[in-house]
């Protein structure tokens, strides 16, 4: 299937993706995450591992899109440690400062 990532286009399989990630150790997932052969996988480590391309050129969406294509089951981090790392979550400011 052909898929564009961090634009650049890539014809890929299900099964060149599987050997790919044969061997690669997960990182923490704080995101979208993909399973590959029983093993949980952040979608932009996947990218970075398949497309030889830096991580922070990919993003999750396309990530996200090509492998759901490729009939890989994605999952959202959703409650898993939600917050602990969020800096969005606490307000800005200091009540000290009347701010």
């Amino acid at each position: 299937m052909r898929c564009v990532i961090a634009r650049f286009s890539f014809d890929l399989l299900k099964s060149e993706v599987e050997r790919s990630m044969e061997g690669v150790s997960p990182q923490p997932v704080t995101g979208v995450s993909v399973t590959i052969g029983g093993h949980v996988y952040p979608v932009i480590q996947v990218g970075e591992v398949i497309t030889k391309q830096d991580r922070r050129d990919i993003t999750t969406g396309e990530m996200y899109r090509a492998l759901t294509r490729l009939g890989f089951v994605c999952h959202n981090a959703g409650g898993l440690n939600a917050g602990s790392h969020n800096p969005g979550s606490h307000t800005t400011g200091s009540s000290s400062t009347g701010l």
